[in-house]
């Protein structure tokens, strides 16, 4: 350990002698320069002794010195993925709160995940984790030297957070109001216009800024971006013994993922996951009944009895309504007989086009109609171990073209003593309307029977 240690402060004696001399050369060259120039006039020697000064770093066998520049530009590539991850997983789990809050509040929501990984990186350890992944750290370029790196300070990572993140934030949030304002049935107001061609040419002049400051990163590798120009920040080596070779870490652990990933979605058909997944979702079901039953304090001889709840999850909706149709059109609301209720003539259930049954096939097993496309795809979908009902709950396997017929007015029908068992395609909706029509004309139409005065 103390030869090691002995060895580094050899080597940064080393550097520094050669800085030394290096200024030295340097100094001895500009003095020697700026008397031969000293007959020029004042401007076009300050213009000529600038453009020596170029030149001379432009043919040095040193070059301008690059600190890692295609590992700068790799943090900040990683940097965006982490927070990309971040953020789509964040996005998932406010799914289950709305599927509107992540378009509504995607600003706030990377707002905030900036700042957190702002707070657990570059403010606690002054680098953020892609630098830290590339063996980079933030310094203060205003007071480093060659030998001596100082930390960035706590004004500049404080900035740094109020730039990228509250900055971005605040012009997001800008840009979403203005392309609101014109975006409206009336034409935006003046002000609106003017703040919005402003808005324009300040994006503009901040792209083309950017987009000069890399070129100039792409030469000297000093500042990644423009907010590190400004605030003075470098992202310098955070150790002597880091490698200057490209790591090519992060694009191996890519393709070890894309070539896992293949291998799953070749493996997946072959393991039959559909099956496996229904196993799970009945599996789960029946759980959720025991414990049901086991908080409700009811009891039940047999599990599988429990299981078979009498109606479906859909088993309230009109005869003429589709319950595959309608569920596919309402998969998170409405799926309760008071949602359905609430909710009124826009959930489309009665006299809906899109939700009433076409071609209708009954199933074999319980006689329940949907139509010929939903509960022919719902069955073939399942590989022959069987379709839950959403009206009974009965399991179906197979399903048979509709035997119905149009029903024929009461007072059309011929007199018989037998009631006919042929089916009918009226709803159940339609008939009691029309025997409480048929009870109300009836009511109407009678005579009123002579009442006899026992006095006469």
């Amino acid at each position: 350990m103390t030869d090691f240690a002995a060895a580094q402060e050899r080597i940064l004696a080393r550097r520094a002698a050669r800085d030394a001399a290096n200024n030295a050369a340097a100094t001895a060259l500009t003095a020697s320069r700026t008397e031969h120039l000293l007959h020029l006039p004042p401007t076009l020697r300050v213009l000529a002794q600038r453009t020596l000064n170029a030149w001379d770093v432009v043919k040095s066998p040193h070059g301008t010195r690059p600190a890692f520049r295609v590992g700068q530009v790799d943090a900040e590539l990683l940097d965006e993925e982490l927070l990309h991850l971040l953020k789509n997983q964040a996005g998932e789990g406010l799914k289950l709160l709305g599927t509107h809050l992540k378009d509504d509040w995607g600003a706030e929501l990377n707002a905030g995940l900036r700042a957190v990984l702002w707070k657990l990186s570059i403010w606690d350890h002054g680098a953020s984790y892609g630098a830290s992944l590339q063996g980079l750290k933030y310094i203060d370029a205003r007071r480093s030297t060659a030998a001596v790196a100082a930390p960035a300070t706590r004004f500049q990572r404080a900035a740094y957070g109020l730039l990228n993140v509250g900055g971005r934030y605040a012009w997001t949030r800008w840009e979403d109001h203005l392309s609101s304002s014109e975006n409206g049935y009336d034409e935006p107001s003046p002000l609106i216009q003017r703040l919005s061609r402003l808005t324009t040419l300040f994006s503009t002049t901040q792209n083309i800024a950017a987009f000069i400051s890399f070129l100039i990163f792409l030469y000297n590798g000093k500042y990644r971006t423009l907010s590190d120009r400004i605030l003075r920040m470098r992202l310098v080596p955070s150790s002597n013994q880091t490698s200057r070779e490209v790591s090519f870490e992060f694009l191996n652990r890519q393709l070890v993922w894309h070539a896992f990933t293949e291998f799953l979605l070749f493996l997946l058909p072959l393991v039959g996951i559909s099956r496996w997944k229904r196993w799970i979702a009945r599996a789960w079901k029946k759980t959720k009944a025991v414990v049901k039953n086991m908080s409700s304090g009811r009891r039940s001889e047999d599990e599988d009895a429990e299981d078979e709840i009498p109606g479906g999850e859909l088993g309230f909706l009109p005869e003429r309504t589709c319950a595959i149709c309608y569920r596919d059109q309402n998969p998170t609301g409405g799926q309760s007989e008071q949602d359905v209720i609430s909710a009124g003539a826009n959930t489309g259930i009665v006299g809906n086009a899109s939700t009433d049954i076409t071609n209708p096939y009954e199933t074999a097993e319980c006689g329940c109609i949907y139509c010929y496309m939903c509960i022919a795809r719902s069955i073939e979908a399942e590989e022959g171990e069987g379709w839950v009902c959403l009206r009974c709950g009965e399991l179906v396997k197979e399903c048979r073209p509709w035997n119905g017929d149009v029903e024929i007015p009461v007072e059309e029908l011929p007199r018989r003593s037998s009631r006919s068992s042929r089916k009918s395609i009226a709803w159940a909706d339609e008939v009691v309307d029309e025997k409480d029509g048929e009870d109300e004309m009836g009511m109407s139409e009678m005579e009123p029977m002579p009442v006899e005065d026992d006095d006469t």
